[in-house]
Formats: C-alpha cells, structure tokens, sequence
C-alpha cells in the first residue's frame, strides 16, 4: 500500500512537471484515488492513462476535475460504465476503453463532439446505435474488434465510410445456422 501510494504522489508529480499527463497504468488500483484530485486541483490535466488496473468505475468527479482532458484510457480494468458527467470533457479526443466489460457502447461518447478515435475493441458490446456516429462530426476511427456484435449491427457498421470501422472478422453463430 505504501508503494502504491508513492507511486501516485511520483505520477502526479510528474504530470505537474511534465505538462499534464498522468500515467497512473500498472498500480494495482481498484478505484480512481481521491488523492489524485488534491494533487492534481491545480494542474490543467491534459491526458490520463488509468490502462491495466482493477477499476470498476470511473467517478463523476474524474469529468468534472478534468474537463481539458483530450485523451483517457482506462483499457485492461473492469468497468462496464463511464460516467455521464464525461460529456464534461469539451476537448475529449481519444478514448480507449478496450479490455473492459462494456455490454455496450457507453451513450455518454455520442455527446462528446470533438471525439476523434474511440477503442473500444476486447469487451462484451453486441449492439451500436450507428447512427449515434452522426452526431461525432470529427470521429475518424472506431476500433470495435472481439467484440459479440448483432449481425445487423456487423452489417451496418462494416458499410460506413466516413469513419475508420475496425471490426473483426464476424463468426456465424451455431444457432443462426439452424435451418428448420
């Protein structure tokens, strides 16, 4: 534990120094420490990497914190939500929430405009709203691969073109072959 908290006190410290970029990836974390927000309340954070944790919520408090933030990723941990309050983050660029357990994709995304590249691949997400990517005029990429999407929605997805889609390959479901 006391490692762990040095090792936040030396991240935070870093970010001041170093322009505002806070890798906190690899701690072993199960929630976004409070003590980040004392830390950090003077520092125009600009990226955060919470990647290869144990979290399983990002707080409210994260977005309201840090609304300059253009990049966060919080890939490899255990969460299935983000946070309304994210729509917060009016610089927001980059998303990673691959290797996670997002059902499907967090609604709150679709309300950050400035949104240019969204990972997302390596969780559970079956269904999309596609047209919901209208409404992220900048989007560029969407990485969607190992993810148990609907065929209609592999479909619909694998036929834009203003947006980079990475899907994989869909399997045939045992099920859908049934011819009866």
């Amino acid at each position: 534990m006391a490692r762990q908290c040095a090792r936040i006190v030396q991240a935070c410290d870093f970010a001041r120094e170093e322009g505002g970029s806070l890798d906190l990836s690899e701690c072993q974390l199960v929630q976004v420490p409070d003590a980040i927000f004392h830390l950090m309340r003077e520092v125009p954070l600009l990226a955060c990497n919470l990647s290869a944790n144990l979290i399983t919520k990002i707080p409210p408090k994260l977005a309201i914190s840090f609304t300059l933030i253009t990049d966060l990723d919080v890939s490899n941990n255990r969460i299935s939500m983000l946070p309304s309050e994210l729509s917060n983050c009016t610089a927001l660029e980059t998303v990673n929430i691959s290797g996670n357990s997002f059902i499907q994709m967090p609604p709150v995304l679709a309300e950050i405009p400035t949104l240019i590249k969204v990972v997302a691949s390596k969780n559970f997400i079956a269904d999309i709203e596609v047209e919901a990517l209208d409404r992220l005029p900048v989007l560029e990429h969407l990485n969607l691969e190992e993810n148990p999407l609907k065929k209609e929605v592999h479909e619909e997805l694998s036929r834009v073109t203003r947006v980079r889609v990475i899907l994989s390959p869909r399997e045939q479901e045992e099920w859908e072959d049934l011819s009866i």
